[in-house]
């Protein structure tokens, strides 16, 4: 099995092959996790959450809206002329997500749940020249988001962020891992997950062996009516007692 190093930084993971870099949106982490290549030839890739985000408190807490969203498109974003010169790089993805259903707002928030959204979603890696036929990269324990499929997320609107000279658009981004649920069917568990279609009852089985269970194991197999009845009971609690990183909301002006 090939270990591949995971460089991280504030805001997104970045998944480094060789010398080449991918930004995923919505996660972040302080330390160095790793990614890992088992057979057939997968990229399996660690990384933390960009916020709290297994709990319901956490979802209350951070989200703005909790939406179903289908995946209706997806474009490719080309490896830079460095990566194709080099012989090795990343392939990215953005998938359009239309938004079918808003669950739950948060009381307060600024922005109204998009229609749709340009989701930066995990790619491919190639190597050796070859565009054609790229590895598929998958987060672990979090969907790849693919066309055809339907999910619930918690979404929240960030706005222009500066730092260190770089300035990041205000956008719509996740919380985590723990945000991102398959709701084929709508049954919640049911549907992609890491690039593979499993059910509910296979998502339900997979969390029995985890020794805490989330807020997305809790609910594995039900509607999204006992989601939203676990979000209407949580209580928020103060951002600033979360271990996680809160994004900054200060403007660059």
């Amino acid at each position: 099995m090939k270990r591949i190093p995971l460089i991280v930084s504030a805001g997104t993971v970045m998944v480094t092959v060789g010398a080449v870099g991918l930004a995923i949106a919505g996660l972040a982490a302080p330390g160095p996790p790793e990614t890992v290549l088992p057979e057939p030839g997968v990229v399996m890739v660690e990384g933390a959450d960009h916020l709290p985000s297994e709990t319901a408190a956490d979802w209350v807490t951070y989200a703005d809206h909790v939406v179903v969203v289908n995946a209706v498109a997806e474009t490719a974003v080309p490896p830079t002329q460095i990566e194709l010169d080099r012989g090795e790089g990343l392939i990215g993805r953005t998938v359009t997500l239309e938004i079918a259903e808003v669950l739950w707002s948060r009381e307060g928030s600024l922005m109204e749940a998009p229609t749709t959204w340009e989701y930066t979603a995990i790619g491919a890696q190639f190597v050796e020249g070859d565009t054609s036929a790229p590895l598929e990269m998958a987060l672990h324990e979090r969907p790849r988001v693919e066309v055809g499929h339907t999910y619930v997320m918690a979404i929240r609107w960030e706005v222009e962020r500066c730092e260190d000279g770089e300035t990041e658009p205000a956008q719509w981004r996740g919380l985590g891992e723990g945000s991102e649920i398959p709701f084929d069917d709508a049954t919640l568990g049911n549907g992609e997950l890491e690039g593979e279609i499993q059910s509910a009852e296979q998502f339900a089985a997979a969390a029995a062996e985890e020794t805490a269970l989330g807020l997305e194991e809790q609910v594995a197999g039900q509607t999204a009516d006992a989601l939203v009845s676990e979000l209407e009971a949580a209580t928020p609690v103060a951002p600033e007692a979360q271990v996680g990183t809160l994004a900054a909301t200060s403007g660059c002006g």
